[in-house]
């Protein structure tokens, strides 16, 4: 892929602790740190999709409590900057933060706005789609990025496309909120929507200007803690009560359903937010009865099963479609088909002030 300058520079955001995911994930080893099947970890991954001339070296938007996770993940690979966020806003204020520091050095440089725990299986295709939103992002839109559907999924918002723009970008018509069923059919059965991936490209001062037109409020503070900031080599530590002040907002709600110009690129890249463990287990390799078995794991007389051993001996028999998963501390066992419900456990223990949400497996 071939661009002119400006350089794209790669915006990661690392926040969040993946409950989903639940007992592998915590919020002192969130998703993002984990392998989940891969050589590397989620965000080492996708800070290497981007080792390419055309990008900057990444910045890294994460919270203050995981910089020694984000530096240790990351160890070897070059950043522009570690940016530590001092609350957790939600995305808007985040990706704020990134753009003030591109604007600095490049008012109209190109922002490649990532989440640092997505799978992208077909990475040709995903640079082909950055090169296809180029140009409209360089004209000043907020481009997204929209997944071509392959089944109705219940569990992603979607994209309504309208009008061709720039290369390969649409201008997108609506922002569609996690379907029904039939809606979600409807949907596929029609054409012209895509599953969003949060995944964006787009000036970071064409961000800044819908941030002050959309969400002043955070436009004010988020600038504010940027000028307070403080830095340590390529560390960056935002003004903690600025950054408090922002309103807790992602960048669809605060920007993209409001914003006048977004486009989306269609693309199909083997593309999974891996958002529970019905995802992770269609992602993972399978024996011949379509069970994935992960560390420490034995299955007899099963099929189509997830079991993972994280430090401890997982087994399992003569079970259909279900999730085993054992760590050093709890072992959590539910239906493929209900894989989101492990909500339920982490929200009772942390009703509870119980550990296991916080702190890593203890060893044996």
């Amino acid at each position: 892929m071939t661009t002119a300058s400006p350089s794209i520079w790669p915006v990661i955001l690392s926040g969040g602790s993946g409950t989903r995911l639940w007992p592998l994930s915590r919020a002192l080893r969130p998703k993002q740190m984990l392998h989940l099947g891969q050589q590397q970890s989620m965000i080492a991954a996708t800070a290497a999709r981007t080792n390419r001339a055309e990008f900057a070296a990444p910045v890294i938007v994460a919270g203050a409590a995981h910089e020694s996770l984000v530096t240790e993940a990351l160890q070897g690979t070059a950043l522009s900057g570690l940016i530590l966020e001092p609350a957790a806003r939600n995305t808007a204020p985040a990706i704020a933060l990134a753009a003030h520091m591109v604007a600095q050095s490049a008012a109209d440089g190109l922002m490649l706005v990532m989440p640092s725990d997505h799978l992208i299986a077909d990475e040709a295709a995903f640079h082909a789609a950055i090169a296809a939103a180029v140009p409209a992002a360089n004209e000043g839109w907020l481009v997204t990025f929209g997944i071509e559907p392959d089944r109705p999924e219940t569990g992603y918002g979607y994209i309504e496309a309208a009008e061709d723009l720039s290369g390969k970008s649409k201008r997108v018509r609506s922002f569609k909120e996690k379907p029904e069923l039939a809606v979600a059919e409807a949907y596929v059965n029609a054409g012209g929507y895509y599953w969003n991936a949060g995944i964006f490209l787009m000036r970071a001062d064409s961000y800044l200007q819908a941030l002050e037109r959309h969400a002043a409020d955070i436009a004010r503070e988020s600038a504010a803690a940027w000028a307070g900031r403080t830095a340590s080599g390529n560390v960056i530590r935002p003004d903690a009560s600025h950054f408090a002040a922002c309103a807790s907002q992602s960048i669809d709600y605060a920007i993209m359903e409001p914003a006048e110009r977004k486009a989306v690129v269609p693309v199909t890249m083997g593309w999974s937010d891996i958002g529970g463990f019905d995802a992770l287990h269609g992602v993972l390799p399978q024996d011949a009865d379509g069970n994935a078995l992960m560390g420490d794991a034995i299955a007899k007389d099963c099929s189509g099963s997830l079991v993972w051993g994280d430090g401890i001996l997982a087994a399992a028999v003569g079970l259909d479609n279900i999730v085993l998963i054992a760590t050093g501390d709890a072992v959590v066992a539910l239906p493929r088909d209900r894989a989101q419900d492990v909500k339920l456990i982490v929200e009772e223990l942390k009703a509870a002030n119980r550990p296991e949400t916080e702190s890593p497996p203890k060893e044996r």
